[in-house]
């Protein structure tokens, strides 16, 4: 496995220039459908590193995506599934944002976060573009820690300050080789829940990414946005990995996540519909 230590490319550059000569560049989240072809049903290697790499290059080697996605946010749900004492820290005080402040901030978390994430981007063979969810979305996530299930009063003002918390948290990857930061703000599924935030509301995380040199970006129900309206992103419809008469919506670049049922010879004929 090839391993670097620097890259000069950042998001807005591959979408601009994609190295897979696609028309245009496309951000995978293969994630579902790799673990059904490619583990049968084994565990996702979450506490190896290295061994998550490898699996996640072979899937990068059959779809030939122009970035290596890494969703940080499956990695906490996993390091932080029945956390007795995360939880009971995180529920200490009522106050709003505690919790995931709390949470951003437990050290054995950080470190192992950290320590996958170095490895990860280090042995990428694309450029790294990491997702998380964004202040109003972790802000939500948690906010029942607080002891209140309403987040009818939760505001883009709380979302402000929760992006305070979120931007000292990634100042830990400075020293990672990172294309990009993209900001997770669908709509989970199945919940009703969202509060309208844009971009531009991020000062803190904004003003880091340009520090960092990473391009920025939200992705939102509708569609993603790079920061500065550099491009837009449309999603690749689910169907499009199903049915062969599926088209593609207008974009700058696509993002896609390949449905678990997707059979890998329908795949494979999909990915040349991409160019």
């Amino acid at each position: 496995m090839t391993t670097t230590t620097t890259t000069a490319a950042t998001l807005a550059n591959v979408v601009a220039a994609p190295a897979s000569g696609r028309p245009k560049a496309v951000v995978f989240d293969h994630h579902d459908y790799a673990s059904s072809v490619i583990l049968r049903g084994r565990p996702v290697p979450w506490d190896n590193a290295t061994a998550y790499a490898a699996f996640f290059a072979q899937a990068q080697g059959l779809l030939r995506p122009d970035t290596a996605l890494l969703d940080l946010n499956r990695l906490y749900g996993h390091l932080t599934a029945g956390n007795t004492g995360l939880e009971t820290a995180m529920a200490a005080r009522s106050r709003t944002g505690y919790a995931l402040r709390t949470l951003l901030g437990d050290d054995d978390v950080n470190r192992a976060v950290l320590d996958f994430a170095t490895t990860f981007a280090k042995t990428a063979r694309q450029p790294v573009v990491l997702r998380i969810p964004s202040p109003m979305e972790w802000l939500l996530g948690t906010h029942h820690f607080s002891g209140a299930d309403d987040t009818s009063g939760l505001d883009a003002d709380n979302a402000e300050n929760a992006s305070m918390y979120v931007s000292d948290w990634l100042r830990a990857f400075a020293g990672l080789p990172i294309a990009g930061l993209l900001l997770d703000n669908r709509t989970p599924a199945g919940s009703p829940r969202n509060v309208t935030v844009p971009l531009g509301a991020y000062t803190p995380i904004a003003n880091l990414a340009v520090n960092y040199r990473w391009t920025l970006g939200q992705l939102d129900d509708d569609q993603a946005r790079l920061q500065e309206g550099a491009a837009v992103g449309a999603y690749i419809p689910a169907g499009f990995w199903l049915e062969p008469d599926v088209e593609l919506p207008a974009g700058d670049f696509y993002l896609g996540e390949i449905p678990s049922a997707a059979s890998p010879e329908g795949v494979l004929a999909r990915l040349e519909a991409l160019g």
